[in-house]
């Protein structure tokens, strides 16, 4: 058997892929409503098998200062809930692990805040962990023990996913994805019909004609990944990316079949079912004999693929990039040209996403995006990795029962936006964009959102 078939990648073909596209077999994950004793005892049974180095120096290094609380979009927004505060939320499994590993616990559990996993406990971590926080890390940034937020979060809710203790909508996200090759169930002949659709209304634009949008291009320079979102609700995009690389002479192609770059097994903290989506794409990259994985505009997504990607297989024999440093390098090698005077009067502000920026170390790529294409260009008050989370990452938007918690902790961002006085807000994430959209809607701004692909799209001047 070869490794594509081992990890569950459909057998070559180069005019059609197999019916079952998804993993080996279809699941539907059981999720639960409320923890049993049994699932505790699970949940006590796998601990250690979470506990790596991070992780637990993340839990043993917390000293309460309380530094943290001025850095999270959810206690800064919303201060009169002090459980929002980094280090309460973090306690709530802090306490759990401690009554296991301290030894000062088996004499004065009280006197270092131990506490064995109850019920009430689980249920605390759930409502805490899920539903009031994003991962973002924004405050690592601010501990000086340099407590890793995002990554001990990341292990609770693994070990409550293990259990089936996960918001419902998050997990069918992560088995539509599972069991459709991407998670918005987008079928194969639909995706093709959709990108030749979008191809002929690339060339009905003005100097376009000859412009391609190629689909499994063997050998070609970049396997460009995309958001399910753009196929099913925001086509545009898709054609704003294939103008900009067009124009500047990139030889690039679209998979049918692992197209799809997020991985929401990220959010809910199943390592199993996120190393086999980066793996899907992965192999896909190798059939096509791409030299560079090319990441669309996705926070979490590009994160996967850069930073976790490598590490979950050992290493990958192709290049990973993301399309806001590809842009950045065209323009610096001069591949394209921009007319800013096609945004005068337009005033642009930049939010850096978390996993691009602070996780990610994307940070002056955009700028240099932003400030080849228009003049009037406004940072909001934090940016690059001090940036605040928009509200939207960590899994939130797939999360509908924490949905008023969620638009609460955007108001800081909401007020930033404001400040700036920007006509668009401009971003290189499709979680950031629904998030941004639905604060700006509910705070009154008027503003609209753009990624930096139809930033530049329009200003591009074609010989």
């Amino acid at each position: 058997m070869s490794k594509t078939q081992e990890i569950g990648v459909p057998a070559e073909s180069d005019n059609q892929k197999p019916e079952k596209l998804g993993a080996p077999e279809e699941r539907a994950w059981p999720t639960k409503p409320s923890f049993t004793p049994d699932m505790l005892a699970e949940m006590e049974r796998q601990l250690p098998s979470k506990l790596n180095r991070v992780v637990a120096a993340s839990l043993a290094g917390c000293i309460h200062c309380g530094m943290c609380s001025d850095a999270c979009h959810y206690s800064v927004s919303i201060p009169e809930d002090k459980t929002l505060v980094p280090a309460y939320k973090a306690d709530r499994f802090r306490k759990w692990y401690k009554s296991r590993y301290d030894w000062m616990a088996k004499v004065f559990p009280k006197f270092v805040g131990a506490e064995p996993l109850t019920e009430k406990l689980a249920e605390e971590m759930y409502d805490k962990l899920y539903g009031g926080c994003t991962m973002c890390r924004r405050c690592t940034y601010n501990c000086p023990m340099g407590v890793d937020y995002g990554m001990m979060v990341r292990a609770a809710r693994s070990l409550m996913q293990s259990v089936g203790r996960v918001p419902q909508h998050l997990q069918d996200t992560v088995d539509t994805h599972y069991n459709a090759g991407n998670n918005m169930a987008v079928p194969q002949d639909e995706f093709i019909e959709t990108i030749e659709w979008i191809e002929e209304e690339l060339q009905d634009e003005d100097g376009c004609a000859d412009f391609k949008i190629p689909v499994d291009k063997k050998g070609a320079q970049y396997f460009l990944t995309l958001n399910p979102r753009e196929p099913k609700y925001y086509p545009l995009t898709i054609q704003a990316s294939a103008k900009v690389l067009n124009a500047a002479g990139v030889d690039f192609t679209i998979s049918s079949r692992y197209w799809d770059l997020t991985n929401y097994a990220l959010f809910n903290g199943n390592d199993p079912d996120a190393k086999l989506f980066a793996m899907w794409q992965a192999e896909d990259v190798k059939r096509l004999g791409c030299e560079y994985l090319l990441a669309g505009e996705c926070g979490h997504g590009y994160r996967a693929l850069r930073w976790e990607l490598p590490n979950w297989v050992g290493g990958v024999p192709f290049k990973i990039t993301s399309m806001m440093e590809l842009m950045a390098k065209l323009i610096l090698e001069k591949r394209i040209k921009l007319d800013k005077s096609v945004w005068a009067g337009t005033r642009f502000t930049y939010h850096d996403s978390c996993n691009i920026a602070r996780s990610g170390g994307v940070l002056e790529e955009p700028r240099i995006v932003i400030r080849a294409a228009a003049d009037d260009f406004v940072e909001m008050e934090h940016n690059r990795d001090k940036s605040f989370c928009c509200g939207g990452g960590g899994g939130a938007l797939a999360m509908p029962e924490f949905t008023k918690r969620r638009i609460a902790a955007g108001k800081i961002k909401a007020d930033e936006i404001r400040a700036t006085g920007a006509n668009v807000v401009l971003q290189s994430c499709h979680n950031c964009t629904d998030q941004l959209k639905e604060i700006i809607e509910h705070y009154g701004i008027e503003a609209k959102v753009m990624n930096l692909a139809e930033l530049l799209s329009p200003a591009l001047v074609l010989d």
